[in-house]
């Protein structure tokens, strides 16, 4: 017992550079109280002590503003920061290493019995305001935004953000053909790499390759006709495109035409 209650303690000095010492921790952490409220609450509900176990959880309720449910399983090293408005359902099952943030919920939306609350699988960090909803999975070490309204399971490793939530898996590096073009373009106008799991460069990423592709079927069309002695009135390379030419992204050295106005003088 005395292990998991250290063990419950070095985590929060691993994941909060605010905590000082052993003694702050114990006396001014709420999330760490919660969590051995809980434990004592969840063995009197094991044992069918259920009116008891429930008062107990109100009182760590009251005392800390969590409310974990006494039938809740929680694995190890349950990090609740701050804690104020964190709820957790009954059928709700928390693995090793999981971080909650305020206001996450972990609620049904069925008012049937049975398992009707989020399973978190290990290392799964939750921020500030995320609701996760229903008997949904969320895999090993995904991350859920804050504020997100997770209705359906997040795979291992997964980012979630949004209402209602969608999911962001790291793209894909680019490949040898995206470095081309941007040579030839004179910048890299993409940047998509592993750090930036964002849907429009996700997106961006998919036309550029479409239009690549457009391109080298161009270039062999030409080269086909031009073989066959068809003259097709094109001459030299493409004009690159540069910095100056894409408006807001331009450096401050370039010179911008003047619009073109319309209207009576």
């Amino acid at each position: 017992m005395f292990d998991r209650l250290r063990e419950d303690i070095r985590c929060v000095f691993e994941r909060d550079p605010a905590a000082r010492n052993t003694f702050e921790v114990v006396t001014t952490y709420p999330g760490l109280k919660a969590i051995w409220v809980h434990r004592a609450a969840h063995g009197l509900w094991r044992i069918h002590l259920r009116w008891l176990a429930k008062v107990l959880s109100n009182v760590a309720r009251l005392l800390t503003g969590i409310e974990i449910h006494p039938g809740a399983r929680i694995g190890r090293r349950l990090f609740i920061d701050h804690g104020m408005g964190v709820v957790i359902g009954e059928t709700a099952e928390i693995g090793d290493d999981c971080t909650l943030y305020h206001q996450v919920t972990l609620g049904g939306t069925s008012w049937n019995k049975g398992k009707r609350h989020p399973t978190l699988e290990d290392g799964v960090v939750v921020g500030a305001g995320a609701k996760i909803l229903g008997p949904v999975r969320i895999g090993a070490r995904a991350r859920i935004g804050s504020n997100a309204v997770v209705l359906r399971d997040v795979p291992p490793e997964a980012t979630a953000v949004g209402i209602p939530a969608r999911i962001l898996m790291p793209p894909p590096e680019p490949d040898h053909r995206f470095k081309a073009m941007a040579d030839r373009m004179g910048f890299d106008a993409y940047g998509l790499t592993r750090d930036m799991p964002d849907p429009v460069a996700n997106a961006i990423h998919r036309i550029v390759g479409h239009l690549h592709e457009l391109d080298e079927r161009m270039e062999r069309a030409c080269s086909a006709l031009k073989d066959a002695g068809i003259d097709i009135g094109v001459s030299g390379e493409m004009h690159p495109i540069s910095e100056c030419d894409l408006e807001g992204l331009e450096p401050e050295d370039c010179e911008i035409p003047p619009r073109k106005t319309s209207g009576n003088s």
